[in-house]
């Protein structure tokens, strides 16, 4: 979609939210995280608009991150509604759930996080092989002899450093190039894609980067194995072993004095869904035309229809009906 056809989707959903918004309210008040990631900002921005213009709530948008909005939620009961919350990184998330305090209502990404290492499609097209971990092993000359790691001070550093040894990466004689940002990191994969270029290394989805550029994840042959992978992240621990990498799941949570205060708002967040195909697509576009996070979702909104109609109530429709057309 063309960034001027976007605009004018976008004054489109204005004026119907400005319509919508003058109907008698059926909810009251909500709070809701905007976590400090793109995909989550536009989880926020797409549950916010069906929120306030399905069902008639004020929304608050509350920026946090994973520790500070759970320990928020510990100590004060609000925000009502986190979501994208990577419970793999959130300790708390347990206690507070063991406690009866929140209730998990959603896999807002229903594919799970997920991180792994990755070769271009071309590349797999021209030469199968690559696809496995025996295949990396066995082609350093066709994949340029780097391994495109993490920054120093990513936890993935660590990771990528003691698994690209255990594998046998460097004794194939692969280089393990330390990216000095996030930002070459993934500007080293547009580049080899404009030229065509080998690549191998790692990252994660749902990203923009993914979302624009298709990748496959390297088949490395083994399940995961915790204690290995916890070790290997662990800069003080050198691990001996091998683990491919876990999904991560993430998930949407609410109070459980929020769901029983407003259950058709706690029903609505349990739809709440994308795949990571779906969220690259947005957050690649989102990029590519330099929108916000509200250009993002009016762009879900208009082209995922048949997507978010399933996730809301025949009330939320009727009030709905003319973005359904």
């Amino acid at each position: 979609m063309m960034i001027s056809k976007l605009f004018k989707s976008s004054a489109a959903v204005v004026a119907f939210a400005g319509f919508a918004s003058g109907a008698q309210a059926s909810c009251g008040d909500v709070t809701i995280t905007e976590m400090n990631w793109a995909s989550s900002a536009v989880v926020t921005s797409v549950s916010k608009f069906l929120m306030e213009q399905g069902y008639g709530c004020t929304v608050t948008t509350v920026p946090s991150s994973t520790v500070p909005s759970l320990v928020s939620v510990a100590e004060t009961g609000k925000p009502d509604i986190v979501t994208e919350l990577w419970i793999n990184g959130a300790p708390a998330y347990n206690e507070l759930q063991d406690a009866g305090k929140i209730e998990t209502v959603a896999d807002v990404l229903s594919d799970g996080g997920v991180e792994g290492w990755w070769v271009p499609q071309y590349m797999v097209d021209a030469n199968p092989e690559l696809a496995t971990i025996e295949g990396i092993l066995a082609n350093k000359d066709l994949l340029g002899g780097r391994f495109h790691n993490c920054p120093d001070g990513w936890a993935c550093k660590n990771t990528n450093g003691d698994l690209a040894k255990n594998f046998g990466l460097v004794d194939a004689g692969y280089e393990i190039f330390l990216h000095g940002s996030g930002e070459t990191l993934a500007t080293s994969i547009a580049s080899a894609f404009e030229n065509k270029e080998p690549w191998l290394g790692y990252y994660w989805a749902p990203t923009a980067i993914l979302g624009k550029y298709p990748m496959v994840s390297v088949d490395l042959g083994v399940d995961y194995n915790e204690e290995v992978f916890l070790c290997a992240a662990n800069a003080e621990c050198t691990a001996e072993g091998v683990s491919s990498w876990p999904v991560g799941p993430v998930k949407t949570i609410v109070t459980t004095d929020f769901s029983s205060r407003e259950p058709d708002i706690a029903a609505l967040m349990a739809n709440v869904s994308f795949t990571n195909a779906q969220m690259g697509e947005i957050l690649a576009w989102k990029e590519a035309n330099n929108g916000s996070n509200e250009e993002a979702a009016v762009f879900f909104l208009t082209n995922y229809k048949d997507v978010w109609a399933d996730w809301i109530n025949d009330a939320a429709k009727e009030k709905l009906a003319a973005l359904l057309q």
